[in-house]
């Protein structure tokens, strides 16, 4: 390559580069969609619709919320895999789907190097819920029960893999308990047949189960977090009812396809952490029993890996198998 030559190709480079950099300065320039993996209502579909009236407030972009609900998340998160990586189509995702699924589901048609993390934006604590017909005041009680009627007892998850199904696993390896697993398609289901007592268990986060308790329709006998649920103030922790050493939660983050330059990534990242600390934005968080939490992408990447490590480990404890 001659001197000329080599000096337009650095010039072409310089102004590809200044190109992009200014792209992401202006970032975002049009509306935003947020793809969930879940059919709308309960908590992650909840902590989308949270974010994106907050974040539009922030960008002065629209920001749409795209429910792409079925195949256990991984028709969402195959869509957003392929997705073109400039930011301005995201995955809302959702614990149990991105560290679980890996760990359960061969063949899985997207991978977690398909995307690049952005931000946590929420937590949610677990409950412990119990159908009123079972013959126990506390959570002490109630392991006592269930150990003197191994097998008796069905409990109800959001499915396969999911975090329901996970927890209460976890909490019959650690109370060395035995009960039926039924799992169904989300948290709705779930929930009626254990209204009715035709399942009596079900562990999953507030807001789904959270009027059930207060009107004594479920009882709540613990919540899986370091502290009590403002909307459960009652009910005690895991450790606070004797259970030490036993938390779960669940968590949603923000997710772009790999490949989406790091400038965007991480201009985004600050909009959305802006967006969680308006005031307006803790009132729905609270009212919907959600907990806001921000994460930079760094973080966030930290937490899918330590988590996708426990999560393989207790799978393979529970003997859970995949799909």
């Amino acid at each position: 390559m001659n001197k000329c030559a080599f000096i337009k190709g650095l010039a072409g480079l310089s102004l590809v580069l200044t190109a992009a950099l200014a792209a992401a300065q202006a970032y975002p320039t049009k509306s935003i969609t947020l793809v969930v993996p879940n059919p709308p209502g309960g908590f992650v579909d909840a902590s989308a619709r949270i974010l994106s009236d907050s974040l539009a407030k922030v960008t002065s972009q629209s920001v749409l919320v795209d429910n792409k609900g079925g195949g256990s998340g991984n028709v969402a998160y195959q869509f957003a895999a392929r997705a073109n990586p400039d930011g301005y189509t995201l995955l809302n995702s959702y614990s149990a789907y991105h560290v679980g699924n890996p760990n359960l589901t061969p063949k899985l048609p997207w991978a977690q190097k398909d995307f690049v993390p952005v931000a946590l934006i929420t937590v949610a604590t677990n409950v412990l819920t119990v159908h009123p017909s079972i013959p126990a005041n506390n959570l002490a009680e109630f392991i006592t029960y269930v150990r003197a009627n191994p097998g008796k007892l069905s409990y109800a998850s959001q499915g396969n893999g999911s975090l329901s199904h996970i927890g209460t696993e976890m909490f019959k390896l650690q109370t060395k308990t035995s009960m039926v697993h039924i799992p169904y398609r989300g948290s709705g289901p779930a929930i009626q047949d254990v209204l009715s007592g035709q399942v009596q268990v079900f562990m999953t986060t507030p807001p789904s189960v959270m009027g059930h308790v207060q009107a004594g329709k479920l009882k709540g006998f613990a919540v899986t977090g370091k502290t009590r649920h403002p909307g459960l103030p009652t009910v005690p922790t895991t450790a606070e009812a004797g259970m030490k050493g036993f938390e779960l939660e669940a968590w949603v983050g923000i997710f772009a396809p790999a490949g989406t330059p790091a400038d965007v990534v991480n201009r985004l990242s600050g909009h959305i952490k802006t967006a969680l600390e308006l005031p307006e934005t803790k009132i729905r968080a609270d009212g919907a029993g959600i907990e806001l939490r921000y994460l930079p992408p760094a973080a966030l990447d930290t937490l899918v890996k330590n988590e996708t490590a426990f999560w393989e480990k207790t799978i393979k404890a529970a003997g859970i198998k995949p799909e």
